[in-house]
């Protein structure tokens, strides 16, 4: 483990090759439920640069008219997100140093062109559980800052199989993505980068 500024930990090469490509097939099988779709933002209705989907309770989704949430059911096909598959949960009760359980995991696949700007992860209700991102794919440039947008950032290389947990002090820093590295990876047949986000939505019951 690699703590990285703001307390941001990194496990690099946490999954080998073969567990790599067990999790792409696992989250084949997802998308093959609950499609890829392209986001867009609040107000302005412009689409995101990546595509998306959920699996778990619960999935995070956003449109012009009713802004960032969570929602159970996929905001195209209207059907029930599908389970959070068990090596997921695994992998959450491993790094996630929290008692609580996941609800959501967010699939973002990016393309060679695509970015995600600084933001926090704070449309959940349950800030004590951390984020715990997995890259799989062409590696990325990771910026992380502070509380404030207008805070310093540093920015770290993601390799395919690193993971990086954003939990304690560091749960509601602004983080995002400057750019993806094409053919840095051969996971993906195709290439690009997919990102899944395991996160706790609602406090404990």
């Amino acid at each position: 483990m690699i703590v990285l500024p703001g307390g941001v930990r990194r496990y690099p090469g946490y999954l080998d090759r073969a567990e790599q490509e067990a999790l792409v097939e696992v989250i084949r099988q997802v998308v093959s439920v609950a499609p890829l779709y392209v986001p867009v933002m609040p107000r302005s209705g412009q689409p995101m640069s990546v595509r998306m989907t959920n699996c778990g309770m619960l999935g995070w989704v956003t449109d012009r008219d009713r802004g960032y949430r969570y929602q159970e059911t996929h905001p195209v096909t209207g059907a029930p997100w599908p389970p959070l598959p068990p090596r997921l949960m695994e992998i959450w009760r491993d790094v996630g140093e929290t008692p609580l359980e996941p609800e959501a995991c967010l699939v973002n696949f990016y393309s060679d062109e695509a970015r995600m700007g600084l933001h926090q992860d704070r449309d959940e209700r349950e800030f004590s559980a951390p984020v715990v991102s997995i890259s799989l794919g062409n590696a990325c440039l990771f910026r992380i800052g502070g509380l404030e947008r207008k805070d310093r950032t540093t920015s770290v290389r993601l390799e395919s199989g690193d993971i990086v947990v954003l939990g304690g002090d560091s749960r509601l820093l602004f983080h995002g993505v400057d750019r993806i590295y094409p053919n840095t990876s051969t996971l993906l047949k195709n290439g690009g980068r997919i990102n899944l986000t395991l996160r706790r939505v609602n406090p404990a019951q």
